[in-house]
């Protein structure tokens, strides 16, 4: 991409052009969706398309930063991603973060791909939170709803498995509502468990052949089970994940990460603004980072309202109700 300037005192104008036509489609977007997006981001740029070239005029440092996006926007379509409005405003986003990050190497990080689709983290620490999966046997993903904690960690889980890191994968959550108490619910022990776990089949469909997945429960090659399946258990190479770990008391996060076993890797997800133990109970994700924050090979990756890739709405509710809990404190 090749820039030329003009210029009057109080504003620039910079020529891009753009290599062949096939990147300036995926750069504008259909019917100039994109340059929009950058329009609306940076409101004191114009930006104009015809041809091969693309104009920016407005003040200098603004006209960097776009000239910026727009490099790492080709980063991103070179790397065989295709580039969505969602996905330019938080590429602008990174590039504007107190921290900036390369949207191109954070959007472009593939941990899985499965039915014609890739996952990928969306947000710097998204990317940050794979990175210490794979980089620590322990880890804690703390954040809000839609931060990808428990969807990421699958992702990893199944990533593992398929290069046969690990030969089983272990997905639990405690049954809160039912007490771990699930005998006096009718039906036979799927039926009792099935709506405590249901969220963690729903992610796998996205990961696996559905076809598959009867397969791989039936060999144990994937369990799903409520926590208090695990005790007495001693879980060797498998990745095990802990969902709704916020619900746990400091007794059952004990238990659970006292069943790690030889070759084996744990994710604990949770949201510590959701507790619903009864009785104002402790819970285990809020004590345990006290305990552990010392140890070796246990790593806590804490996740936002930036981090949330939902509807734009979750994030603004995230923050709303965070100004809210701070006030009330």
């Amino acid at each position: 991409m090749t820039s030329s300037y003009a210029s009057t005192p109080a504003q620039i104008t910079v020529r891009l052009e753009i290599p062949n036509d096939t990147s300036m489609v995926a750069l504008l977007g259909p019917n100039d969706e994109f340059l929009k997006v950058i329009e609306t981001t940076y409101s004191s740029v114009q930006v104009f398309a015809r041809g091969n070239e693309i104009t920016l005029t407005g003040p200098q440092n603004q006209i960097e930063t776009v000239q910026h996006l727009l490099g790492e926007m080709r980063g991103i379509v070179e790397a065989g991603q295709e580039l969505s409005a969602e996905l330019v405003q938080r590429a602008a986003a990174m590039l504007s973060a107190p921290q900036p990050a390369s949207p191109s190497d954070v959007l472009s990080m593939n941990i899985l791909s499965s039915r014609g689709r890739s996952i990928r983290p969306k947000t710097v620490g998204q990317r940050d939170y794979a990175d210490a999966i794979a980089a620590n046997t322990i880890v804690f993903g703390i954040g809000p709803a839609g931060t990808g904690k428990t969807y990421l960690a699958m992702a990893m889980a199944v990533q593992a498995l398929q290069r046969k890191e690990v030969s089983r994968i272990i997905l639990t959550r405690p049954a809160v509502e039912a007490g771990e108490r699930l005998g006096f619910l009718p039906g036979t022990l799927n039926d009792k468990i099935d709506p405590y776990l249901r969220p963690l089949y729903d992610a796998l469909h996205d990961m696996l052949d559905p076809d598959s997945i009867p397969r791989l429960l039936e060999a144990g090659t994937l369990e799903v089970a409520p926590l208090a399946y695990m005790r007495g258990r001693t879980l060797n190479d498998a990745f095990i994940i802990l969902d709704e770990a916020q619900n746990t008391t400091p007794e059952q996060m004990k238990m659970f990460l006292t069943r790690l076993g030889f070759g084996s890797k744990m994710v604990i997800t949770g949201d510590v603004t959701q507790i619903d133990l009864p009785g104002r109970a402790p819970s285990g994700l809020r004590v345990v980072r006290d305990i552990l924050l010392d140890i070796d090979d246990v790593f806590f990756a804490e996740l936002d309202s930036a981090d949330v890739v939902r509807h734009r709405l979750v994030s603004d509710i995230v923050r709303a109700y965070g100004r809210w809990d701070g006030s009330e404190g």
